[in-house]
């Protein structure tokens, strides 16, 4: 009794429900969704299928889906092959991604837009199990498409940044290394593995330092690099090195603070070079006599003045102690020039210009030979005080001498350009000359005889 009360109060409820109209909630649906004969013809769409397609559902329904929605011959050619895999497996199929460009209404513009989607087709079969529909749910993807392509261009270009950096990292002509915020060193270039013979996990660690430092010079290094960590300012100092060979090289270092946006120290960046011949030059001038103590004295601050611009630099490229740009192409066109480069041709356009265009006067003085030379051999040129006939912007000229490496580089197993490192000599080259002249006078001052 009571089953036959509940069965008739069912009855009455769902008789009294109002009847549904699927078609309408097909339209409603929160999705993008598209109804199409086994032969693809378009049967209805949602209403987010409408917006997303820019077509209005009375001009689709009725016509095959590439006539309503037509886009490249490819496109179509992809989508026809997933139709034909639902209608032969009677399976749902999921499509990798497709670019499938949409034609713009006229009065949205007109043209066409480029979209890309994730596609999947579901059969939907009647009772006896033939396929009656296919239902796409195409997902427009085309924002998140481009943000990846995006990520992907930023990644490269990253990466090609990281590429860049570490090539002119390894090939500088310095001794160039970091240390971490507590003084702790990380990195050594390949110029501190020549000079020293150790390896880089050799370097890193603090008793090979007290092996290879000269005893005499030991505890002044550390006591004033010290000071400069607690301080956290710019450190310079100059302190003998044992060479692979045993042999003592005075080195000049100079090392700077790396600060973030709270002017915390994230790292140190430190670079050398040798200055043993300078340092004996400097002595022989200065033990010449006292009468020429005046010119020892101002050649060794030539020198010095020198050494502090060349090793002076606020990053490791921009304000490295040297002359250093990058030509690029066989036309040698600057690519980059550091601040120290660039201040030798002050107020002179080079980045973007070939060589020739940039610097006119080279031409006649066989450098545009050597780079050729350097570019098709790939054998490294080093120049030794050459001279040198340049110009101001004015058109005046001026002179000067340089010793210089061209060193080719590639990408892709093809050549690619020329990295340049040069270092102005021309100071030192006159206090030879002066100290030559000197020699040539005699002890009198005078020409012997």
């Amino acid at each position: 009794m009571l089953n036959s009360t509940f069965r008739a109060e069912t009855v009455i409820t769902m008789a009294s429900l109002t009847p549904v109209d699927y078609q309408s909630l097909f339209h409603a649906l929160p999705g993008s969704y598209l109804l199409l004969a086994p032969d693809g013809t378009v049967v209805d769409n949602s209403d987010q299928h409408v917006a997303v397609s820019m077509l209005p559902r009375a001009q689709s329904q009725g016509r095959n889906i590439f006539d309503a929605y037509p886009s490249a011959p490819e496109s179509q050619r992809d989508l026809d092959a997933s139709h034909e895999q639902v209608r032969r497996t009677l399976r749902p199929d999921a499509m990798p991604l497709l670019r499938y460009d949409l034609e713009r209404p006229a009065e949205q513009g007109g043209g066409t837009e480029e979209r890309y989607w994730q596609i999947t087709h579901h059969p939907i079969l009647d009772a006896q199990g033939q396929l009656q529909y296919i239902l796409q749910m195409p997902q427009d993807v085309t924002e998140q498409h481009r943000a990846t392509l995006q990520a992907a261009e930023a990644q490269k270009a990253l990466d090609e940044a990281r590429l860049r950096t570490d090539f002119i990292l390894e090939s500088l002509p310095v001794l160039v290394w970091t240390n971490r915020p507590d003084g702790t060193p990380d990195y050594f270039n390949p110029r501190w593995l020549e000079l020293t013979g150790k390896k880089h996990e050799e370097l890193i660690t603090e008793s090979t330092w007290d092996d290879i430092t000269h005893p005499d010079d030991r505890a002044n290094l550390v006591q004033a690099w010290q000071d400069a960590l607690r301080k956290g300012q710019l450190f310079q100092h100059e302190y003998r090195l044992r060479r692979h060979d045993g042999q003592y090289r005075w080195l000049l270092i100079r090392v700077s603070p790396r600060l973030d946006a709270e002017g915390r120290i994230t790292m140190w960046v430190g670079a050398g070079s040798d200055i043993t011949e300078q340092r004996q030059m400097v002595q022989e001038l200065l033990q010449a006599n006292e009468q020429q103590a005046i010119l020892s004295d101002q050649a060794y601050q030539t020198y010095r003045q020198a050494e502090v611009q060349r090793e002076t630099y606020e990053s490791l490229f921009m304000q490295a102690p040297a002359l250093i740009c990058i030509l690029r192409g066989p036309d040698f066109r600057y690519d980059f020039v550091n601040t120290r480069y660039q201040d030798l041709f002050r107020g002179r356009q080079l980045v973007g210009l070939p060589l020739v265009d940039a610097l006119p006067e080279l031409q006649s003085q066989g450098i545009v030979e050597l780079l050729e030379n350097v570019y098709s051999t790939g054998e490294t040129f080093y120049g030794n005080e050459v001279p040198l006939q340049l110009q101001r912007p004015d058109g005046t000229a001026f002179s000067g001498f340089y010793n210089f490496t061209y060193q080719r580089f590639s990408e892709a197993n093809q050549p690619t350009g020329i990295m340049v490192s040069a270092f102005d000599v021309t100071a030192l080259v006159q206090a030879r000359h002066a100290l030559e002249r000197l020699r040539d006078a005699g002890p009198t001052g005078f020409p012997p005889g």
